[in-house]
């Protein structure tokens, strides 16, 4: 095998080169560091070119990082506009927040065409594509006009749901089209590969989509945990709780985490059971992203309203019962507070893997574990079943489930994260990387026969 060349929307931040933090950076740590290996996309600047920008190159431990800039048009129709107002609500099953324009359409389309160009002036013979996420959909195609004929991978981070949702798109089935130029397609579940393939049969076209779920780094992230719990920080809130058991949630701003349904069923909980009203302190950490998208603003304004109802009907003189921090934790800091959390409240209305909940589980005291609570919906649930799984829709099933998991006794927490926490070692962010790779590596290459090919 060539050089590993992996492909996103953005790069990582010189910062996190050396300290991955974000789900990606923490899977591909193991694959780029085992050889030769670059990493291009968008620089996260915007600038004013004329023609294809000049493409910024880096080295940082033996990864080449490549990187181009965008105009402030692009910025608006390829990312904000498509990519994010198109895209991520659709594939998040809300299609009624798509607001879909041609002109940001063919900006979609141009940027993938520039990125192609931009990273086809870069590559060797034998270098091995792996693309990632909903950006790049017609990346590969691009590629494959420009006459790139190695091996092109796909990985689709975030779910998938099925063509009769997908196709309320204009122009769905283009990107179908397009994505047939890739050898292998990755996806987070079984499901979501099911939805893939089902969509492309419906479209006379091959199916190329398998499941590989997306992992951490247990160890090391227990590692994080067992110093972080003894930081100033960790400290510092353990003294605030004053006794009180810990919910903890820890999620992105977004709509996709079920956040204003998270906060109805911690309301519930404390109108149908009274007694842990003063004996129970919920931390929620959700760090606003796209802050000047209006979707997001009026989320963040409904946030606001329900803490403060909540607070307003239940706090005491010396007890706040629900704590909502906007801005981020530090990776390490929230590893120790997820080690002292009593209850992990993880929620989604729909996510492609969901790895706060893996390493929730990586965090905990083998002595004296907490309990996950985990939406059916969050694509680890299918692998993480021993977790409390609730309906994030109802709030009263998620008021039972806190129940359930602050009077669960030790033996049974015990046994849950015991095999909780078997499943976590099991798929790891190695495993994933390894296992994509090799089954690229055996795919028929695009243009031999595939089963299912019209």
């Amino acid at each position: 095998m060539g050089r590993l060349i992996i492909v996103s929307n953005r790069v990582p931040s010189p910062r996190e080169r050396l300290q991955p933090a974000g789900g990606l950076t923490v899977g591909l740590k193991d694959a780029l560091r085992g050889g030769s290996s670059l990493w291009f996309g968008w620089s996260g600047n915007q600038s004013e070119f004329a023609g294809d920008p000049v493409t910024g190159m880096d080295e940082v431990d033996g990864v080449t990082y490549a990187t181009i800039d965008l105009t402030a048009r692009q910025h608006e129709g390829f990312y904000q506009n498509f990519s994010n107002g198109i895209l991520w609500p659709l594939f998040h099953y809300r299609v009624g927040l798509m607001s879909y324009s041609r002109r940001d359409w063919q900006t979609y389309l141009e940027v993938n065409a520039m990125f192609a160009r931009s990273l086809r002036a870069l590559l060797q013979p034998d270098d091995v594509i792996w693309v990632h996420d909903y950006h790049l959909f017609p990346l590969g195609q691009a590629l494959r006009d420009l006459g790139v004929a190695g091996r092109i991978g796909f990985f689709l981070h975030i779910p998938v749901p099925p063509w009769s949702l997908v196709r309320s798109m204009p122009g769905a089935r283009l990107l179908l089209e397009d994505m047939q130029a890739y050898d292998l397609i990755g996806v987070q579940t079984e499901e979501d590969a099911d939805n893939l393939n089902h969509a492309f049969r419906q479209n006379g076209l091959a199916e190329r989509a398998r499941a590989f779920p997306i992992g951490i780094d247990p160890h090391e992230f227990r590692e994080q945990a067992e110093a972080g719990v003894r930081r100033d920080e960790a400290e510092r809130l353990r003294a605030s709780l004053r006794g009180t058991a810990l919910i903890l949630g820890v999620d992105r701003l977004d709509y996709s985490k079920g956040l204003p349904e998270r906060f109805r069923g911690y309301e519930a909980f404390m109108a149908r059971y009274p007694e842990h009203r003063g004996r129970v302190s919920f931390l929620q950490v959700a760090p606003v992203s796209r802050g000047d998208v209006e979707e997001y603003r009026q989320l963040r304004r409904q946030l606001d309203e329900l803490t403060g109802r909540i607070n307003g009907a239940y706090a005491e003189f010396d007890w706040t019962p629900i704590r909502y921090l906007t801005r981020p934790v530090a990776r390490d800091i929230l590893a120790g507070f997820y080690r002292m959390a009593d209850v992990a409240l993880i929620t989604p209305l729909r996510d492609g893997m969901n790895l706060v909940a893996k390493e929730y589980v990586a965090a905990q005291d083998a002595a004296d574990p907490g309990v996950l609570v985990l939406s059916h919906f969050a694509g680890a649930a299918p692998e993480m079943d021993e977790a409390v799984l609730v309906n994030p829709y109802d709030a009263d099933e998620i008021a039972d489930a806190l129940h359930q998991a602050l009077t669960m006794g030790l033996e049974e927490r015990q046994r849950r994260w015991t095999r909780l926490d078997e499943d976590v070692r099991r798929t790891t962010a190695g495993c994933w990387a390894r296992d994509f790779l090799q089954a690229l590596d055996a795919a028929a290459p695009v243009g031999a026969p595939l089963a299912g090919t019209p």
